[in-house]
């Protein structure tokens, strides 16, 4: 039986240079010692350090096996490109599909930001409440999202941390990389999207996907597009084959 992913999960601080090892260890350019002692760096005691451990496996180190061909092909796309933004684009797309809370809390504040450019935090928190309960590991985890983001050059905190505003956005020209955030996008809310629609998805927030795709859909391997009520065109993931 597959694990199902995490309701909530993402409770920690994920800065990106931990992703960047995270990407040389499972890429097989370095040991998992080298991101061992960033942790300790980072002055993590030992039960954050554990729990923290705990977030790097299922982002990466050890994916869930519903997510282990992605991020091994994540792995294979972003392990060469030596920039920032591609680091930064696949710690997105491994966050959102080992850890849907993520991708919520990102497509919310897609949304609360489409308009002026900026939301207010505790609006972030009175939503996620409504969906999740008003619990306070709801507030902590939805907390720890807003700050990880920030962290990744994402989001900026304004009067005196209430507001977010939106960063330049990433402009993705590489069709590699737009078509595995998408897929991406479609493992974190598990459900056909509209292929018209991908290009504005609050959930991929952060990026400008400037490729043609309904065209690079097309062309995937492990997506594919169907037709649903009056010639509306939508993608969705390949059923995964049972093993014989």
């Amino acid at each position: 039986m597959a694990t199902p992913a995490p309701e909530i999960g993402f409770d920690r601080f994920i800065p990106l240079n931990w992703v960047a090892v995270l990407l040389r260890v499972r890429s097989g350019r370095a040991q998992a010692a080298e991101l061992n002692i960033v942790l300790d760096d980072a002055g993590l005691g030992c039960e954050a350090k554990k729990k923290t451990w705990t977030k790097l496996n299922a982002l990466g180190l050890a994916p869930r096996p519903d997510i282990t061909d992605f991020v091994d092909r994540g792995v294979n796309i972003f392990a060469a490109a030596d920039s920032p933004n591609g680091l930064v684009t696949f710690s997105w797309g491994v966050a959102s599909a080992a850890y849907p809370f993520f991708g919520k809390v990102s497509e919310l504040i897609g949304r609360l930001t489409s308009l002026q450019g900026d939301c207010s935090v505790a609006e972030i928190h009175r939503r996620m409440s409504e969906k999740y309960g008003d619990r306070q590991v709801i507030k902590r985890a939805t907390q720890t999202v807003i700050q990880t983001q920030c962290a990744w050059g994402l989001l900026e905190r304004h009067e005196r941390g209430r507001r977010l505003a939106r960063m330049n956005p990433i402009v993705v020209g590489d069709e590699q990389h737009a078509i595995w955030l998408i897929e991406a996008a479609l493992r974190c809310l598990g459900k056909a999207l509209s292929v018209p629609r991908l290009s504005s998805l609050p959930v991929l927030y952060p990026f400008v996907l400037d490729q043609p795709l309904g065209y690079l859909v097309s062309k995937s391997s492990n997506l594919e597009t169907m037709l649903e009520g009056a010639g509306g065109q939508f993608v969705r993931l390949l059923p995964t084959l049972p093993n014989i």
